[in-house]
């Protein structure tokens, strides 16, 4: 329990305080919210949700850093709350929570730590991690009892302090997008890493909001033919103690610590509050060119790791009601790897990830959300439940079922891989999809079955339910593990500059290094990497489903190897701008810009129903068909032997579903010869009824993608296939 003496000390904090007054105000909503309270008067109501205090300090800074502590005396329902009249934009302010310290029993309550509000909407400062911002005497003599005991030293100093933020914001003149599930491209890009080279970008603008949403910038994307970012991590995030000990940083920010604040190192304008006002430009500047926001959002796990993490918000607030602890209360249950996990079955928990994504929809402008780990929130109580409270609430909830929402299907716990099981509301980023489409271009798919799956949208994971085919974000790569470059010039990973001995990052890259293992002047080599990244962006962007591009794919970047390069803020993980210097990086270019444009056009290569490989009309013709080099259909013993060739024809002649207007769907059918062969190959082209002339619109063979190839060729007749190419054809006739 506390002491008499500490509640004696706040009570008396209370009666002896130079501060404002602080009124009863409401429990309603959490967070800092500037109102007007009794008589007209101006100021804000402070709300905090902390389940088992006895007693909580508001504390509000000066601009000298000088605190003043109000303790709050109302309590609702767990909330404590005070109106402070006279504050209002840009005070800063954190909280001090009284409780019992019993790590024991996992009550880890110290008033000695100052603590970031869950619900603070812009944070200003960076967190450091020296000792006195842990709960725990770090540096304890007997260390495996470390944690237990109490460190009386101020964190204050030492810590960021939320902001109060005016949120009158009208988005009345903004247009959001709206692009269909089916017609989506995604494109996966850091804020920072996006920008901070980009030499169309003024200087200081670079690395910030406000230069994603700089005309240089937005107008890649829309040459480029994406019609959404993903966004790398924009909650608040802190760097990781043993990061900082190395002079590293933690770049990806997968390790939030603030919920509804937008990281503040991205901000040109300043951290006062001024981050919210850039975001939300950034927002209209990209909805104004018809591409959609999607967050990369951590509600899986928080900055506070396990019991000899810092304590910074959540932790001190109260342990047990917001994280999963052990049977041993003393330890976090762990599903995500990172040393906690948020204990969303909580009704306070779920409120407050519900709460953050709302208020990013509502108030930030944003589209849609990726859930890292996702299947860590979708734990009930141990095992991975879909009809857990989290999932339930998204599902009816009015606003949240209307945006785009994808998950990462697993986590690291038992039963934690969940690929194909989400419900129908969400879709899912495929890594069978990744896994088929690298082994076969490497040369190690033992058949073609899989892969047949994963082109034409994975039927066999989602057309369970009312799912369609767009439930599949399709990915050849992804910030975690190589970029396109490096995944056909290393077959292994180079992590040496993380400082972790090499030993962090995956080791099943399913790579090949095209001969020699990194960069190399030897140009058959050099071609034949061009050629497959050619290779692999073609059959992504022709596959059935949501294709997801990693910034920089389309121009070739590099990690130089580097597979795990989340503390990477420097050029390993900054996108190289310098393309007029590299003609096979501006060809790739091409190709992608010209694949994408194809993809718009053409509704055959955007299904929103999965194929059913049955006629379609009296003709007898397929939907989908797939053939072999000798321009036979493809029996069922073709579907188990070895091969490094695949016919695939996708029929435009009567595609399901109705335009805007009721109308019929048709459109042009494509033939597409997918050849992994390191040899050249001799295909004979499908005839009547399936076609009788075809033109060349695509061949990865070729150095030059600045224009469609344009050859016409009969069916039936042999196609020269290059090795190790893809060759994309329309039926003409």
């Amino acid at each position: 329990m506390t002491s008499a003496a500490e509640q004696e000390a706040v009570q008396q904090r209370a009666l002896e305080r130079a501060g404002p007054p602080v009124w009863p105000g409401a429990p309603t909503p959490l967070g800092a919210r500037c109102r007007v309270g009794p008589g007209g008067v101006a100021g804000t109501n402070f709300a905090l949700w902390a389940g088992g205090a006895e007693a909580v300090e508001l504390c509000l800074f000066d601009e000298d850093g000088t605190e003043t502590r109000l303790p709050l005396t109302e309590l609702t329902h767990e909330i404590w709350h005070g109106f402070v009249p006279g504050t209002g934009p840009g005070q800063r302010y954190g909280y001090r929570v009284h409780g019992r310290w019993d790590p024991w029993t996992g009550a880890r309550w110290n008033p000695a730590k100052l603590l970031l509000d869950p619900y603070a909407r812009a944070v200003d400062g960076e967190f450091s991690l020296p000792p006195e911002v842990y709960g725990h005497v770090r540096d304890w003599p007997q260390q495996h009892v470390a944690d237990t005991v109490r460190d009386e030293r101020d964190s204050a100093p030492h810590v960021p302090k939320g902001v109060v933020v005016h949120d009158d914001d009208d988005w009345s003149d903004d247009r959001r997008p709206k692009t269909p599930w089916q017609d989506s491209v995604i494109y996966e890009v850091h804020v920072k890493g996006f920008t901070r080279l980009h030499p169309g970008i003024p200087e200081h603008l670079r690395g910030t909001y406000a230069g994603l949403a700089h005309p240089a910038a937005v107008d890649h994307l829309v040459r480029l033919g994406v019609t959404a970012v993903e966004l790398l991590p924009v909650h608040q995030f802190a760097h990781e103690d043993h990061l900082l000990r190395r002079g590293l940083r933690n770049y990806w920010g997968y390790n939030s610590v603030g919920y509804f604040a937008p990281h503040a190192g991205y901000s040109s304008s300043g951290t006062a509050g001024q981050q919210v006002g850039e975001f939300k430009k950034m927002v209209r500047a990209l909805h104004a060119a018809g591409i959609e926001v999607i967050l990369d959002v951590v509600y899986n796990h928080t900055a506070e790791a396990g019991e000899l993490g810092p304590t910074l918000s959540l932790k001190g607030i109260d342990n047990r009601g917001y994280y999963r602890l052990q049977s041993d209360a003393r330890r976090y249950a762990d599903y995500t790897g990172c040393g906690n996990t948020l204990h969303v079955v909580q009704p306070q928990v779920l409120r407050l990830i519900t709460d953050s994504l709302r208020y990013w929809v509502t108030e930030m402008g944003v589209d849609g959300f990726r859930f890292d780990l996702a299947a860590a929130l979708a734990r009930s109580f141990h095992d991975v439940d879909m009809l857990s409270p989290f999932l339930a609430v998204i599902a009816q909830d009015p606003v949240l079922r209307r945006v785009k929402l994808i998950a990462e299907p697993w986590d690291v716990g038992n039963g934690g891989y969940q690929v194909g099981a989400f419900p129908p509301l969400w879709t899912e980023w495929n890594d069978r999809y990744r896994d088929a489409v690298r082994d076969f271009w490497r040369g190690a798919l033992p058949d073609v079955r899989d892969l047949g799956y994963r082109l034409s949208g994975s039927s066999d994971l989602y057309a369970w339910g009312g799912r369609r085919p767009y439930a599949s974000v399709n990915f050849v790569t992804a910030h975690d593990g190589f970029t396109l470059r490096d995944l056909v010039t290393y077959e292994r990973k180079h992590n040496e500059a993380n400082g972790e001995g090499n030993r962090d990052g995956t080791h099943d890259n399913r790579s090949w290094n095209c001969g020699a293992e990194g960069e190399t002047d030897d140009p058959e080599i050099g071609a034949l990497r061009l050629r497959q990244q050619r290779n692999l962006l073609t059959t992504l962007l022709l596959s059935t489903g949501v294709p997801m591009l990693v910034s920089g794919d389309e121009m070739g970047r590099t990690q130089g190897g580097n597979n795990n390069a989340y503390c990477q803020d420097n050029e390993i993980g900054w996108l190289d701008w310098s393309l007029p210097e590299d003609p096979g990086r501006a060809q790739l270019l091409a190709l992608s810009r010209r694949l994408l444009a194809l993809r718009h056009r053409h509704p055959v290569l955007r299904r929103r129903a999965f194929f059913s490989g049955r006629p379609q009309r009296a003709d007898g013709l397929r939907d989908l068909a797939w053939f072999t080099a000798e321009g036979a259909e493809m029996t069922e013993g073709d579907w188990y032997a070895r091969t490094g060739t695949l016919g695939l024809y996708l029929s435009g002649r009567d595609i399901p579903g109705r335009d805007a207007r009721g109308e019929r769907i048709t459109d042009d059918s494509f033939l597409a010869v997918l050849h992994a062969d390191h040899r050249p190959l001799d295909f004979r082209l499908p005839g009547p009824p399936w076609a009788e002339t075809y033109e060349l619109v695509v061949d990865t063979a070729r150095e030059d993608q600045s224009g469609p190839p344009g050859t016409v060729h009969r069916g039936g007749e042999v196609l020269a296939v290059g090795a190790r190419s893809v060759v994309l054809l329309r039926v003409s006739r």
